[in-house]
């Protein structure tokens, strides 16, 4: 074990190197760039290659080029870049085609880009979220392991907090399955032969020269479900069972959250939280447990509400859900949020119990 005080931004790098990433491509915008940064430095050592390209436009297709030969590859921005993203990265969805991005976030207004895209043509991309550095070596590492299992890619979503925090980390390789590639890629193995490889959002061919892109559609979607249902949802939860009032929150805010809410315990509140760790597939039934005997369920995020309505469908009106977060940046917009302070959150997650108490 070595463990070392590492900023986030380096911390995933070195977890995406540990995890086997040998190409990774992107266009510096802040709170991303470090990352960047960080890989152009990391991957020339182990036999990698990083791109510094000139648009997110390029870096999509770079990482597609790389990853579609089967070399376990990565690209990232943040929000705004990936908005430049998203046609490639549905086309890598349909292509079935294993790619790790990063979104580090400035707030949390890329709840919906990132849970409901990528884009067109049924696309979805898993998606894990990580409070703090130490999870985000563990759940990059496991981004990787997912997208090679599934073939497809996916998301992991940080932000300005889990770049630039800097914390005494172990950066250990997380043993998964091996990142096999062998029976799809397009290693120039199979030229010739008559049963050359094909890697497109088109279709692969698999099906047969008669095979449509209708057919090939329809088994994306069946590969979609399969995935979806394949994953296990992941979320922490706290103090739920005998809880008034239960807390939703993710990502850094989240880790906020939970502190502001083991504070009320031990001044003898009934109140608790959730943690969804993989917002696709969002925990419904970790939720929905949580907070069967729960009067409200209140909704914390860095953003004008949006995680709110997967919230609202897993528990089905089973409970009053509420929201209580509000976009909070800093003057330049990057994701430093004033509101993520202990007595605020105390302050307002009282006024939900205060109300509840009346009600009661």
């Amino acid at each position: 074990m070595t463990v070392a005080l590492l900023e986030g931004s380096e911390a995933i790098a070195d977890a995406m190197v540990a995890a086997g990433c040998r190409f990774f491509s992107g266009y510096p915008m802040t709170p991303f760039t470090e990352v960047l940064e960080h890989m152009a430095t990391k991957l020339p050592e182990v036999g990698g290659t990083c791109m510094n390209a000139e648009s997110e436009l390029e870096a999509v297709g770079m990482a597609w080029g790389a990853a579609a030969t089967g070399t376990p590859s990565a690209t990232g921005s943040t929000g705004q870049g990936l908005s430049l993203m998203q046609e490639s990265l549905s086309e890598a969805t349909l292509a079935r085609i294993p790619l790790v991005v990063l979104n580090m976030a400035r707030a949390q207004g890329d709840y919906w880009q990132a849970t409901r895209g990528p884009g067109h043509g049924d696309s979805r991309m898993p998606v894990l979220a990580p409070m703090d550095v130490p999870e985000a070596i563990t759940l990059t590492q496991l981004a990787f392991e997912l997208a090679y299992r599934w073939r497809n890619p996916v998301l992991l979503f940080g932000d300005y907090y889990l770049a630039h925090t800097a914390t005494s980390v172990d950066v250990t390789r997380v043993e998964h399955e091996p990142l096999r590639s062998d029976d799809w890629a397009l290693t120039g193995a199979t030229s010739g032969t008559g049963n050359a490889r094909l890697v497109s959002p088109l279709g692969s061919g698999e099906h047969g020269a008669n095979s449509s892109y209708a057919d090939h559609l329809v088994e994306c979607a069946r590969a979609t479900e399969a995935m979806l249902a394949g994953i296990e949802p992941l979320a922490e939860t706290g103090f739920c069972d005998d809880a008034d009032v239960v807390v939703v929150a993710f990502g850094t805010p989240a880790k906020y959250v939970r502190a502001a809410v083991t504070r009320l315990r031990a001044e003898g509140a009934r109140i608790g939280y959730v943690r969804p760790i993989t917002l696709l597939p969002f925990p419904s039934e970790i939720l929905a447990n949580a907070a069967r005997g729960a009067r409200t369920v209140a909704v914390y995020e860095n953003n004008h509400g949006q995680m709110i309505d997967d919230v609202r469908l897993a528990l089905a009106g089973a409970v009053p859900v509420q929201f209580i977060g509000r976009l909070s940046l800093d003057s330049s917009g990057f994701g430093i949020a004033p509101d993520l302070d202990s007595d605020y959150l105390r302050d307002k997650l009282l006024t939900v119990l205060d109300v509840e108490a009346l009600d009661g």
